[in-house]
């Protein structure tokens, strides 16, 4: 009896830790273990120009797009993705408030979790979400110009 027991609860343990495969850390669908050669392809394959004027070759590349509001930075490092960041273009402090509830909103039903939000003013804001093997914070900063940046990073590998 006590076999058996045993027998049924481990199964039951492996299936529990099995049974939760998620997704690895991505961008918009891009997966973070993809080269940089290949994000910036998938990026421009979906309208994305890089911004040569702005990106550092080695370590940034700035991809923008008259079809949305922001513009993407993507930072890496030999090959590897390390952070990428939306910063939108808003013209009022009212708007970027409301950008900021509806992208904190969405990403709490994506990701199913209440973000960490450690300042929340009127105008600056930031909600800090954990995603696994990665980290989203949304950030707002009204001061002279409206700042409304969503911003990935990949988290250090655990060795």
């Amino acid at each position: 009896m006590k076999k058996s027991l045993f027998v049924i609860l481990a199964v039951v343990a492996l299936c529990a830790c099995g049974g939760k495969d998620s997704a690895p850390f991505n961008y918009r669908g891009l997966a973070f273990t993809m080269p940089v050669t290949q994000f910036v392809d998938s990026m421009q394959a979906r309208g994305f120009a890089v911004d040569s004027a702005a990106s550092d070759s080695g370590r940034t590349v700035v991809l923008s797009s008259h079809a949305v509001k922001y513009r993407v930075l993507a930072a890496y490092q030999g090959e590897q993705l390390q952070v990428v960041q939306e910063t939108y273009n808003l013209s009022t402090n009212d708007s970027t408030r409301r950008m900021w509830q509806e992208l904190r909103d969405g990403l709490e039903k994506e990701l199913g979790a209440w973000p960490d939000c450690p300042l929340l003013s009127d105008d600056h804001k930031v909600a800090n979400f954990d995603a696994g093997d990665g980290l989203i914070s949304v950030l707002l900063e009204n001061t002279y110009t409206p700042t409304l940046t969503v911003r990935y990073t990949r988290k250090a590998e655990q060795k």
